[in-house]
């Protein structure tokens, strides 16, 4: 197990549960039933606390590869450039959730991690972390589990991309959203975006304009309130229903 550099700041076990509460990580992150002694482990596999304000970046596309980052508090983007030159953004990570496991197999990060505000990170060394899990099976449990689900919503998105309607990716993405506000121990049906509605309509692969009309389309039908970033979800079955290729009603066919 690679040596703890003297010079790294390590978080003690009380602020390191702290940082759990404070993230209200509910199963999410690598911390999930893990004993004391194990606790104890993963505290010594920290390096470091990052915090991050709008805009800065976590890591750049090409840069080598050296930690994984679970967010504390705040958000990120994840942003590729397309084909066409345009922006792709890929993911938003919540906190609780874990960054970089995109990177282990190339050693390079392959996109670029934005914060979309301010945004406290647990830096987690991959040697370090790695030579744990060795040692710390539900550690290593959780991992496996985090990358799972990194492939399950990759393989979402591809086809959300590819098969959903405009109306549909934009439902489907309000009710994802709603789904892990609720994990993270807050209302599903009060949300803040804590992205701009360009980042939203490069996510999921609409122009600026039709993410616009489609928040006032869904407004007006009583599915949902905007207030700028805030979002009131009135109508969850509904919202099921517009992902579900359910007959529209005549007011939401464009």
């Amino acid at each position: 197990m690679t040596s703890h550099d003297p010079g790294a700041k390590i978080i003690s076990i009380p602020t390191l549960k702290a940082a759990c509460q404070e993230c209200s990580l509910n199963g999410i992150c690598l911390s999930l039933g893990l004993g004391e002694a194990d606790m104890k482990s993963l505290a010594g596999a920290i390096k470091s606390r990052r915090r991050l304000k709008k805009g800065e970046y976590v890591s750049r596309m090409g840069d080598p590869f050296r930690a994984l980052y679970a967010i504390s508090s705040g958000s990120t983007k994840t942003c590729e450039i397309a084909a066409d030159g345009g922006v792709q953004i890929t993911a938003f990570h919540l906190p609780g959730e874990l960054l970089g496991l995109d990177a282990i197999s190339a050693e390079r990060y392959p996109s670029d991690i934005v914060a979309l505000e301010t945004t406290d990170l647990c830096e987690l060394p991959f040697e370090r972390l790695e030579a744990l899990a060795l040692e710390v099976p539900g550690l290593q449990h959780q991992l496996f589990r985090i990358m799972s689900r990194e492939v399950l919503e990759e393989e979402k998105l591809l086809l959300m991309l590819g098969r959903m309607s405009a109306e549909e990716r934009l439902a489907a993405f309000l009710l994802n959203f709603s789904k892990r506000h609720q994990q993270l121990g807050s209302s599903p049906t009060e949300l803040r975006l804590p992205m701009s509605r360009q980042d939203l309509g490069d996510y999921l692969g609409l122009a600026l304009e039709t993410v616009s009309r489609l928040f006032s389309r869904f407004q007006e039908e009583g599915l949902i309130r905007v207030q700028g970033r805030q979002i009131k979800l009135h109508n969850l079955a509904k919202l099921r229903e517009v992902t579900q290729h359910l007959p529209a009603s005549p007011a939401a066919r464009a």
